[in-house]
């Protein structure tokens, strides 16, 4: 992985050298995980479960993309992904859905630079 594409992680949010860390400095295996991101089916499940309003659903769907995003070092998303579960857990819905256009914004940054 070369320093650009590095850099452009970085400002979309992704934290290089801890992810490597995970990886044990493996570039090509990050690489690999962060492109079975794109095709992670979760981030299309919760804008679907939000609009069925099928709360079970949404709250497993952003409890695992936190997960994701937490193991792959997207902290921009993690933090988001961790605000948006504990409020659906504190029964605070339409707050944790109010969420999905700033979520949107930041995965689709994140998703555009992996992809390249």
């Amino acid at each position: 992985m070369d320093e650009a594409k590095k850099n452009s992680l970085r400002e979309a949010g992704i934290q290089v050298e801890d992810a490597l860390g995970r990886f044990m400095g493996n570039e090509k295996l990050l690489e690999r995980f962060l492109l079975k991101f794109l095709d992670d089916g979760n981030y299309g499940q919760l804008k679907k479960a939000i609009e069925e309003k099928d709360r079970d659903t949404e709250l497993r769907c952003s409890h695992t993309l936190k997960g994701v995003c937490g193991n792959l070092s997207i902290t921009t998303l993690y933090d988001m992904f961790t605000r948006q579960v504990e409020l659906m857990r504190a029964d605070r819905w339409e707050e944790a859905e109010a969420m999905m256009p700033e979520i949107e914004k930041a995965y689709e940054a994140v998703t555009a630079v992996i992809r390249g």
